[in-house]
């Protein structure tokens, strides 16, 4: 099966900390693959060298065959590319409806001359923009505060708003940064579902979590990273079953 997104003997540097070394994955496209471990096991390191936020400083990085060698995250995105974070990164003066809008601007044809000039063209496309930015609220339980500032929302609603402005630009490859950090049980168990319906409808995802529930619960793959290394990787059975995890998590019986 050909992977949508290969990652070959991925390394970051920072100084002297090797903080991400020879990492090694290929995702299928439509697969729901997450990335675990313990505090600093190097896990939003490596999410965010697939992203474009940071170069690796080894290894190469392949999404639908191209080498995304110097590539920016906002090229990134036009070639089917788009990622959340985990801190939220709303713009609390815009409505609710304005900021998914920003995340279809990739799709939108023309550069800034043909919207400044209000062309034909650029209106049908920004008409079909703008519906699909409301039915995605829709998809996420957020159209009725479509109109609200997203200054006024609540944690977990602005977490569904990322997730929104995310799927805006139609990607091949959603990148998931915790959707669920800091969210109590049942919007967790919302998010879950949300996540599990996207990968059922043909979006491949690459989710980086901590809550485990979660992960169980959604993913069909699992790497686990410990030291910047992949220590496993497998269903979640497997991963839980795993004796390198547990030792990872729990630590080992000399740990203890």
């Amino acid at each position: 099966m050909t992977a949508l997104l290969e990652l070959t003997g991925i390394e970051k540097r920072f100084g002297g900390v090797r903080a991400v070394a020879d990492i090694d994955l290929a995702i299928p496209e439509g697969q729901l693959t997450a990335v675990i471990g313990p505090n600093g096991a190097g896990k939003t390191t490596l999410f965010n060298v697939v992203a474009g936020a940071i170069a690796p400083s080894a290894g190469t990085v392949r999404f639908a065959g191209v080498d995304l060698a110097g590539v920016p995250m906002h090229a990134r995105t036009k070639l089917g590319l788009t990622r959340t974070f985990q801190n939220l990164r709303i713009v609390p003066d815009l409505s609710v409806l304005e900021n998914v809008l920003l995340g279809a601007d990739a799709l939108l044809p023309g550069g800034m001359l043909a919207h400044a000039l209000a062309l034909p063209f650029v209106r049908r496309h920004t008409r079909a923009a703008l519906d699909h930015a409301t039915a995605l609220l829709a998809r996420v339980g957020m159209d009725h505060k479509a109109n609200e500032a997203a200054g006024g929302l609540a944690y977990g609603e602005g977490k569904l708003l990322e997730l929104a402005r995310a799927l805006a630009a139609k990607p091949r490859l959603l990148l998931l940064d915790e959707p669920a950090a800091g969210l109590p049980h049942a919007e967790s168990a919302r998010m879950a579902a949300l996540v599990r319906r996207i990968a059922q409808e043909g979006t491949t995802v690459l989710l980086v979590e901590h809550n485990m529930r979660l992960v169980m619960a959604v993913a069909e793959r699992i790497m686990v990273m410990a030291g910047g290394r992949t220590i496993a990787f497998g269903t979640p059975a497997q991963v839980r079953a795993d004796r390198a995890v547990i030792e990872a998590y729990l630590g080992s019986d000399d740990d203890a």
